[in-house]
């Protein structure tokens, strides 16, 4: 008989989290920044290297294929290591590809240390979650995992634009420089502190790893992935010209719009993972419902800037918060061999962002102009709902057998 969702038990959960789950925090929110602080630094990088903006933006679309390939071809490369030793490892690799980037003089090479640099992001993402899971115990996992999480959406509030901000002050390649000091020094409290292997003693396999995937639960959850992201993103990343060309809001209130949504995610991540321990399914299907009423909400009233900004700010909230809860539910549906299942969101959340934002900045080139991102956030997030109900469906007649 296949095992379903079975409540936690009625012991007491702990109170606190381990320390080692704040450290890998850290490593999130670090990684986190880098992978969008380019954003804010592609002028000088452009000037640097003599390329146009266009071409340094290429930075970021490395990166973004990097993490795509690098959580779940990692999470098996090193699937018979230590987790500690995986993890010490990509901050070591991340720490050595931002020092080779602030060196070079080549773009190409700057490219080439940028995939590489994202492969070891994807690799510390995936194992982190396995740790924080083994950690916290199966009754709080999703707790840990929005805390964990949370440093990725920290990144964006706090160290895109300080790393951006300090880019200014002593050029891109000092940023650089940074990265690789902090990563460094973490690479060291992680070796410290992360525990040697896993408590619950299960041996390591590869062949095991790959028939998790075979569970069609696990599936539906990772559609769910991808069209979470795929729809919040793609109002995200094109919100300046909802705001400044749709609204009329002046172009300065754009990074505070930014910070507001970046704030709201963060305790909504915070949120997600404490309200998923208890309600696994009917927390992802809340925020769904709730992200799909703000969506729609933006597209029929793009031109009313206070609605506008509030409207954003709450998207925040609600948009991403079940990402936690719906990597407690791939860790879950890969049983016991579970390292390849849990990783499997991390690139799911990167190939739905990228394939969202590519229908986004279509639509926003078409006729369509500033509600053409705002129609694909909605259809998006309606699409979330499908592979959501068909998973609760598929629960009920398990419970049932």
């Amino acid at each position: 008989m296949t095992a379903t969702l079975q409540p936690a038990p009625a012991s007491p959960a702990p109170t606190a989290l381990p320390p080692v789950i704040y450290v890998l925090t850290a490593g999130t929110f670090l990684m986190g920044t880098t992978e969008f602080v380019v954003a804010g630094l592609l002028t000088s990088v452009s000037a640097d290297f003599t390329v146009s903006v266009a071409q340094a933006g290429l930075a970021i679309t490395v990166f973004a294929i990097g993490m795509i390939v690098g959580a779940p071809s990692m999470a098996l490369a090193t699937l018979r290591l230590p987790r500690r030793v995986t993890l010490t490892a990509a901050l070591v690799v991340f720490a050595a590809g931002h020092a080779i980037g602030a060196l070079t003089e080549s773009f190409g090479v700057l490219l080439g240390t940028r995939f590489v640099t994202a492969v070891a992001t994807g690799a510390f993402w995936a194992v982190a979650s396995v740790a924080a899971v083994d950690a916290a115990g199966p009754r709080i996992r999703t707790r840990a995992l929005g805390i964990v999480l949370g440093g990725g959406m920290l990144a964006n509030v706090l160290g895109v634009p300080l790393g951006a901000f300090i880019g200014q002050l002593i050029g891109w390649r000092g940023t650089f420089w940074l990265l690789t000091a902090l990563a460094a020094a973490l690479a060291l409290a992680v070796a410290r502190m992360v525990p040697p292997a896993s408590s619950s003693g299960t041996v390591p396999s590869v062949r095991a790893e790959l028939a998790s995937l075979r569970s069609g639960r696990l599936w539906l959850v990772l559609a769910t992935c991808a069209m979470v992201t795929g729809g919040t993103l793609s109002i995200y990343s094109f919100i300046s010209p909802i705001l400044t060309a749709g609204a009329g809001i002046p172009e300065r209130w754009v990074p505070f719009a930014l910070m507001g949504f970046g704030l709201a995610a963060l305790v909504g991540s915070i949120l997600g993972g404490r309200m998923g321990d208890s309600r696994p399914l009917a927390t992802p299907v809340l925020t769904a419902v709730a992200t799909l009423v703000i969506a729609l909400a933006l597209l029929l009233l793009p031109s009313q800037p206070a609605l506008v900004l509030i409207l954003f700010v709450v998207l925040g909230l609600v948009g991403l918060s079940s990402n936690p809860v719906l990597v407690g539910l791939a860790n879950r549906y890969g049983g016991e061999a579970s390292t390849l299942a849990t990783s499997m969101p991390t690139a799911i959340f990167n190939l739905g962002t990228a394939i969202g934002t590519a229908f986004a900045g279509a639509a926003l080139s078409s006729g369509l102009g500033e509600r053409g991102p705002l129609l694909v956030g909605a259809v998006g997030a309606a699409l979330v709902l499908v592979p959501l109900a068909l998973l609760v469906l598929r629960e009920r007649g398990l419970r049932r057998v």
